[in-house]
């Protein structure tokens, strides 16, 4: 670079620094009037993206610092520092590449008033090739901040799934959940499952886009060898748990109950994970299955709340009912599930059976009819006949 080229190239970048506040400052009145959704961004985020105008100029000028064009030249991703990382969540990428055009439109408009004599075309062509890179550089920041992101968004989700899962207070729950940016949309539900491996935000990620893609709420956490995943504002959340699968690893799925809200989702969780341990008891089970209908593995499997279901919900209504429809429950048992026997063991007609076996569905939600149901049944009598209460399975105990 010659003598004179370096004077006229010192004399523009003086009048650009000159300048840095005064084309800040046309760049954001021009995205008011041309940009319809930065028009409608907090006075706060207005005046950052204002900050960040101002350190693109600046940048701009330590870019064409660097040396002659054809040498190799880096922007700064500092230029973006002078924002909070808060701002990349309310800008997208696409928005901030849109931002730098606007900005890097008004200094090609001045480059007859900025650049000193003779040297207009030269500066025409540096702002095109830093508008270049420095849309590399937003791209590269955005990226850093969704990794970012990602992992501080996995940890505070397993934080909060522990939490759930422990039963800690609804303050911490509610705390932890709104940070993430949960709406509590009832009804609120808990499915586990077995995650299927690898990097944790990865797997989170997964599950999170396929609940977007069906429009419901999730904060989930690999919990061990186990993905747990809280549902809101899903009407059905096993049908809408069937359409997450991809996230799961493979092995049973469980639903625990719908809830109002995730103060109470703690219930869910506890019966989605006796649900989950007790699965492998039944190999047929559908994918994903309600905790409900997995009432009599769990029972089997150690779980208090699974009993007191059966207990109070089974056998309990069975007793409230009247003593014949235990008895008939107890000869179709024994005539091994053929109606005309038991018919015959009791000394009645077998209409009559036919009749009692549908009000024992009626009563408790189970038909002596279906195999699976009479299994159901027979564990809820001989968990309401071995609980030292006896009687106390008509009420509510």
């Amino acid at each position: 670079m010659d003598d004179q080229a370096a004077d006229g190239l010192a004399a523009t970048l003086r009048r650009i620094e000159r300048s840095a506040g005064a084309l800040a400052t046309a760049s954001v009145a021009r995205m008011d009037e041309t940009l319809v959704w930065f028009r409608a961004l907090p006075a706060d985020q207005r005046a950052w993206v204002m900050l960040v105008a101002q350190a693109g100029v600046r940048s701009l000028v330590e870019f064409m610092r660097q040396g002659p064009k054809g040498r190799p030249r880096e922007v700064s991703d500092e230029v973006f520092a002078a924002a909070p990382r808060a701002l990349a969540r309310s800008i997208s990428l696409q928005q901030t590449v849109a931002l730098i055009q606007v900005t890097i439109d008004v200094v090609e408009e001045q480059a007859a008033r900025l650049a000193a004599p003779g040297e207009e075309r030269d500066l025409v062509e540096e702002v095109l090739r830093f508008s270049r890179e420095i849309a590399f550089s937003a791209a590269r920041v955005y990226a850093r901040a969704a990794e970012s992101r990602g992992s501080w968004d996995a940890r505070l989700q397993a934080l909060l799934v522990d939490a759930l899962l422990r039963g800690d207070s609804t303050d911490a729950l509610a705390s932890r959940a709104a940070a993430l940016g949960w709406a509590d949309a009832p009804p609120v539900a808990v499915a586990v499952g077995r995650s299927p491996g690898g990097e944790v935000a990865p797997v989170l990620h997964t599950v999170y886009r396929q609940a977007r893609r069906i429009g419901v709420e999730v904060i989930s956490g690999v919990h061990g060898d186990r993905l747990v995943v809280v549902l809101g504002g899903a009407a059905d959340p096993l049908n809408a748990t069937e359409k997450l699968l991809e996230g799961f690893g493979t092995g049973p799925v469980v639903v625990g109950p719908a809830v109002a809200s995730l103060d109470e989702a703690t219930e869910s969780a506890r019966a989605a994970l006796a649900g989950f341990r007790a699965a492998p008891a039944w190999p047929d089970a559908p994918r994903p299955v309600a905790a409900a209908a997995l009432l009599p593995e769990r029972a089997l499997a150690g779980d208090a709340a699974a009993r007191r279901a059966l207990r109070r919900d089974v056998y309990g209504a069975l007793v409230r009912a009247g003593g014949e429809l235990i008895e008939t429950l107890d000869a179709f048992f024994a005539a091994g599930g053929v109606l005309e026997s038991a018919a015959r063991a009791l000394f009645v007609h077998p209409n009559t059976v036919r009749y009692r076996l549908r009000r024992i569905g009626d009563v408790t939600g189970f038909s002596p009819l279906t195999p699976r149901d009479l299994f159901a049944l027979r564990i809820a009598l001989t968990v309401g006949r071995l609980d030292p209460r006896g009687s106390a399975a008509t009420t509510d105990a």
